[in-house]
């Protein structure tokens, strides 16, 4: 009996090293043909790759390998409309840090450095890896390093964010006491392998944020509203040649519909269009006004006319849609088949007006890429 499980243990790992190496092999050939790396360094170093996969059961990437992994990933994100800028990706090597201490400080080096006063530098920090995508050596419990937190109140309803109501339960188990405001930023909760999660604040003077105002309804700032300047994306997975960086946050920057017709918009957030049409006077009384819609088309202007005032790098949903249409055309010259998911690519407002809307896309799911992870605080702990 203890022969047959031995037997079974050395053949998962057998098979484990073998799939890695394979997915080591398919980085590896396709990094060196983009970078017009020589056959036989390439064919060097997989001997070297699997030599350490051979002793150790995995392999470390070169910081050289590591980048290159990062910008596929991003081009290779089906789901990113903002893809044209994929080659100006900024990668941060902090695979060193081993404390939840360390990752944090590395975590507020990276929202100083790409938050950059607002000019806004697409960037990502990459972590330690793990061999095992479900055994991760570091989490981030944070989907982004900026949210605002959600309470619940006696009647049922949020003041905050909804969408963070389960992590700002989690946090106050953990300790954390926020203001109790509508825009207070949550803590980063970091994870080292099985040990308890820590909670750090995040820094006031690292959070870059913006007031709304509106152009031409000068009401609209009695409103209150505000957003943070940069979507630092923290929960996802980053595969690169059969290795998982299970904590990779990386930003680009906002196109404005994001926060305009989605995050302050959707009745599952701020739930802010009601607001906005009574501000304006419009008759909500009934959908054939189409109140909805000229607030959302407000509120956006409102978006991108209080980044641009601030000097906060965003984007219109019309110039970003040009921008991956050139993407897609720049991907074809280069004999590569553009991919993406159509869904994702349209924007919320308007997107019969945008090329992406009339062209549909292979959805091909290539790596290296960014993928979903579960969510750690919905687990047994």
């Amino acid at each position: 009996m203890m022969n047959t499980h031995l037997q079974n243990h050395t053949d998962a790992a057998r098979s484990h090293a073998n799939q890695l190496l394979h997915e080591a092999e398919t980085y590896l050939k396709q990094y060196g043909s983009e970078l017009s790396i020589a056959d036989s360094s390439i064919a060097a170093r997989l001997n070297q790759i699997a030599s350490e996969i051979e002793a150790t059961g995995t392999y470390t990437q070169t910081s050289e390998e590591l980048a290159y992994g990062a910008k596929l990933a991003w081009r290779n994100s089906n789901r990113c409309i903002g893809r044209l800028f994929w080659d100006s990706l900024i990668v941060q090597d902090a695979r060193s840090a081993q404390t939840a201490a360390d990752v944090a400080g590395g975590v507020f080096r990276h929202m100083e450095y790409a938050t950059n006063g607002g000019k806004i530098l697409p960037t990502i920090t990459i972590f330690a890896p793990s061999v095992d995508a479900e055994k991760p050596r570091i989490r981030l419990w944070n989907d982004q390093l900026v949210r605002y937190a959600g309470y619940e109140q006696k009647d049922g309803t949020v003041l905050g964010d909804p969408i963070s109501l389960e992590l700002t339960q989690v946090c106050e188990q953990l300790g954390w006491r926020g203001a109790g405001t509508a825009f207070d930023v949550l803590p980063l909760v970091v994870q080292i392998g099985q040990e308890p999660p820590e909670w750090f604040e995040v820094p006031a003077e690292l959070v870059l944020e913006v007031p709304l105002t509106h152009p031409d309804l000068p009401a609209f700032e009695e409103l209150g509203l505000r957003w943070y300047g940069v979507p630092f994306v923290s929960s996802m997975r980053l595969e690169i040649g059969g290795l998982h960086y299970t904590a990779a946050p990386f930003n680009g920057w906002y196109m404005g519909t994001e926060i305009g017709a989605r995050n302050l918009a959707d009745p599952f957030r701020y739930n802010m269009l009601p607001t906005v049409g009574t501000l304006m006077g419009l008759d909500t009384s009934r959908e054939s006004t189409l109140w909805r819609d000229r607030a959302l088309v407000e509120l956006n202007v409102a978006v991108l006319h209080s980044y641009k005032e601030k000097g906060v790098t965003i984007v219109d949903h019309h110039t970003a849609s040009k921008q991956f249409s050139l993407f897609a055309e720049k991907e074809r010259q280069r004999g590569r088949i553009p991919t993406g998911r159509w869904s994702w690519l349209i924007p919320p407002l308007s997107p019969a007006t945008t090329a992406v809307f009339h062209t549909r896309y292979e959805e091909t799911e290539l790596k290296p890429n960014y993928f979903y992870q579960k969510t750690p605080y919905s687990e047994p702990q």
